[in-house]
């Protein structure tokens, strides 16, 4: 059943930041980049039971509108946009999951504002930089993005999966990467690989300042995704901040593909 939602903007510098709460209770926000609020919705409703859920559009995509759209987003920046969201909303401290590069921007926001944060959840970060080939990744990153806006937005897909080493049948992947995509989706594609992309995949997390925060840090990894990028920099990461990975159901976006069992798994995290 879907929850009542009510949806507004908070101005932040050089945007217009959309964000969406439902429920009541402890707050949890959940945050992606490049995914919009919309990815998320399943498994917010599912958790609006018992908490007040913040959803949001990342500067840039979709709803989220930005000054300059030629400019890069970047980590630092989506943190900033992400705790001013927490402290317009005025919740309490809350837990927040952030997945892909949404788990990077919880790692920045960690750093800059642990004050707002009791329970961090980045789950698979594509942090190449904590990687010993991050070097060649940061070269077939940049031959990906050039291949986009070349315009042959298939073949950059091809080298997002191949980079991800992400497994999807043929046809599925012409079925959603075969044809170019139109209006907003275009857009927020263009803006994915031109100015979000190589920012997020080449943050390196302050490792001692994650440490020191008074902040609970939970390293999340599908049980699915064995063997991807984001299994490989998720490990990374934990190791770095001594710490044990915690499995999720599902793969790199099980949060949307299995919602009701990602929901229990968080409950249980949440309650140890």
């Amino acid at each position: 059943m879907t929850t009542l939602t009510t949806a507004t903007t908070l101005d932040v510098p050089g945007a217009r930041i959309h964000y969406e709460l439902r429920g009541s209770g402890p707050l949890i926000a959940l945050v992606g980049a490049p995914m919009d609020a919309t990815a998320f919705a399943p498994l917010a409703d599912l958790l609006a039971t018992d908490h007040t859920v913040l959803t949001t559009d990342p500067r840039g995509i979709n709803r989220s509108s930005v000054d300059h759209p030629d400019r890069d987003s970047t980590p630092v920046e989506r943190a900033a946009d992400l705790a001013a969201l927490l402290r317009h909303v005025d919740a309490g401290r809350a837990t927040v999951l952030g997945s892909s590069g949404g788990a990077v921007t919880v790692l920045a926001l960690v750093e800059s504002a642990p004050e707002l944060v009791h329970t961090a959840i980045p789950h698979e970060p594509p942090l190449d930089e904590l990687l010993p080939d991050h070097a060649d990744l940061y070269d077939k990153t940049e031959q990906m993005i050039a291949t986009y806006l070349t315009g042959d937005t298939r073949s950059a897909w091809k080298q997002f999966m191949e980079i991800g080493n992400l497994q999807m049948p043929d046809e599925v992947f012409e079925m959603f990467f075969g044809s170019p995509r139109e209006g907003q989706d275009a857009l927020d594609e263009h803006f994915q690989f031109a100015h979000m992309l190589r920012h997020t995949v080449r943050f390196r997390p302050d490792i001692e300042a994650l440490k020191a925060a008074p902040t609970r840090l939970v390293v999340g990894i599908g049980e699915e995704s064995t063997g991807e990028l984001c299994d490989r920099t998720s490990r990374a990461l934990a190791d770095l901040l001594g710490i044990e990975p915690t499995l999720f159901p599902g793969d790199h976006i099980g949060f949307a593909e299995q919602p009701d069992a990602f929901a229990v798994r968080l409950r249980e995290i949440l309650g140890a």
